[in-house]
């Protein structure tokens, strides 16, 4: 089958085109920014065409020869001026569709890009849904309240009000009961959509099997992810100007897409989704994934890129993992500390010192501020009071490195370490050997910090000083030694190399 992805690389695009090209279509993807695709592992694969929706000729030629289009691209805005133009695009991509005899449009409304109610939205067609619907070309339109996954608008305010909230002060809005559903799912459902009969054109209602409260999924959200029990605190107020900017406070999401999530999730408290028509019997076939497991899903996997860098040893890449060309606050909070120095050696010099860290050589920074940092992580576990390494000379992925566990070794150029140590979140630390333009040595560092609740908050920040002292003091004295070696130099004890 052919089929056109409009929106390729927003959230649900970018992860519904390599499921496409698993069953074996012919994809091609329309977008304003091509380049945003070339890091994609499947780019060869498919063919970019660059258009716009407010052009019609450049709708055309992309539409020629296609079976199915994918209509992804969330609404442009609240306010009347948004919805005419959201009106517009749509009407525009059904007169292209039909003159180039576009056997099926597929449309995904979800909560982020919902402005109006659905008893507005039967009166008056000021939606890109209504309008595909109206449309002669046949039409889906797949409405979402919350999809389950790394990276849904949903999802991440869901993440950050659990973690960062031991109490949730729970208005009105918080109270109305939607069904959750995985991303995973939510693909699926898009793929069955496509062979759906020409007679089939309605909108309808996708969810899991569970209808709970925002209240609901905020507090089993805590249980799963190991927070301490969330306390809610009933406040029988809608609270929405209020609501919208507490939640852009406590979160990263902007003022204006949180107003439009709570003005959605305030329709559902009044009105339900009992009123809406179910799945149709050919999208619901098989058993979809329920809340804690696609939760665990989304958990499990976690932060994949690691804030752009490679991702970490047995997180695989899925539907709920977080991707690189999701927004960087996707995936919860990620802290870095990064330092970066040219280094006066051959590379495999500063190789050679990088393997060779811990044991008796020590960690080649201030001790004090070592053991202060060690002190604030509170190493009571075992595990955390071990020393010393397997071997003296090569390091290699899974051993143990004091209070390290070496997780990826590229040799002459990557060391990464998975912090074993009690902590409240999980920590890494890596190791880079570069070359810069001009052909030097450089080296660079980074300290990765992924926090569990509040309390993970609270650590980075108190903790942060500290960090200062350890991993600078540790940025200068590896390339210091480095360099040493190269010239001949003895290098310094590493107890005596913190320079105030």
């Amino acid at each position: 089958m052919r089929v056109l992805v409009i929106g390729a690389t927003g959230y649900l695009g970018i992860r519904l085109v390599p499921e496409l090209l698993r069953e074996g279509h012919q994809v091609r993807c329309l977008t304003r920014s091509p380049e945003k695709l070339s890091g994609q592992p499947w780019r060869g694969e498919v063919e970019v065409v660059h258009a716009d929706l407010d052009d019609h000729a450049s709708l055309l030629t992309a539409l020629d020869d296609m079976e199915v289009v994918y209509h992804l691209v969330p609404a442009p805005g609240e306010g009347r001026a948004h919805a005419r133009l959201d009106r517009d695009r749509a009407h525009r991509l059904c007169e292209a569709a039909q003159d180039r005899r576009v056997a099926r449009i597929v449309h995904v409304d979800d909560l982020a890009s919902r402005r109006f109610g659905r008893s507005k939205l039967a009166r008056h067609p000021r939606d890109a849904g209504a309008t595909f619907l109206a449309s002669p070309v046949p039409s889906t339109v797949l409405r979402a309240d919350v999809i389950l996954g790394c990276g849904s608008v949903s999802f991440e305010m869901l993440r950050y009000l659990a973690e960062r909230q031991p109490a949730l002060v729970a208005p009105r809005w918080m109270t109305g009961h939607v069904q959750p559903i995985a991303v995973g799912d939510v693909l699926e459902t898009l793929l069955r959509a496509a062979h759906l009969p020409p007679e089939d054109n309605r909108a309808s209602d996708i969810g899991g099997p569970a209808r709970l409260s925002y209240a609901e999924m905020a507090v089993r959200f805590a249980r799963l992810a190991g927070l301490a029990e969330r306390v809610v605190l009933p406040v029988p107020l809608w609270l929405l100007t209020l609501s919208a900017l507490w939640v852009a406070l406590v979160t990263p999401l902007p003022v204006a897409l949180a107003r439009s999530l709570l003005r959605s999730l305030r329709h559902r408290a009044r009105h339900g989704a009992e009123k809406a028509e179910p799945s149709p019997d050919a999208l619901a076939d098989g058993q979809r994934l329920g809340f804690d497991d696609a939760v665990r899903l989304a958990l499990g996997h976690g932060r994949d890129n690691l804030g752009g860098g490679e991702a970490p040893a047995g997180w695989p890449r899925s539907p709920a993992a977080r991707l690189p060309t999701d927004p960087a606050w996707t995936g919860g909070a990620l802290y870095v500390d990064e330092r970066a120095r040219r280094v006066d050696t051959p590379p495999e010099t500063l190789w050679r010192i990088i393997e060779g860290i811990g044991g008796e050589r020590g960690w080649y920074t201030w001790p004090l501020a070592w053991s202060a940092r060690g002190w604030t992580s509170r190493r009571v576990e075992e595990r955390g009071r071990r020393h010393g390494r397997r071997d003296p000379v090569h390091l290699s992925a899974g051993d143990p490195l004091e209070q390290w566990r070496v997780e990826t070794v590229e040799p002459g150029r990557l060391l990464r370490l998975r912090g074993e140590m009690r902590l409240p979140g999980l920590a890494w630390l890596e190791l880079h050997v570069e070359r810069d333009g001009d052909g030097h040595t450089s080296y660079r560092q980074r300290a990765l910090f992924h926090p569990r609740g509040l309390g993970g908050q609270l650590y980075w920040w108190a903790a942060r000083p500290l960090h200062g002292a350890v991993f600078g003091s540790a940025a200068r004295t590896i390339a210091w030694t480095a360099e040493s070696i190269s010239v001949g130099q003895p290098s310094r004890p590493v107890a005596t190399e913190y320079q105030p």
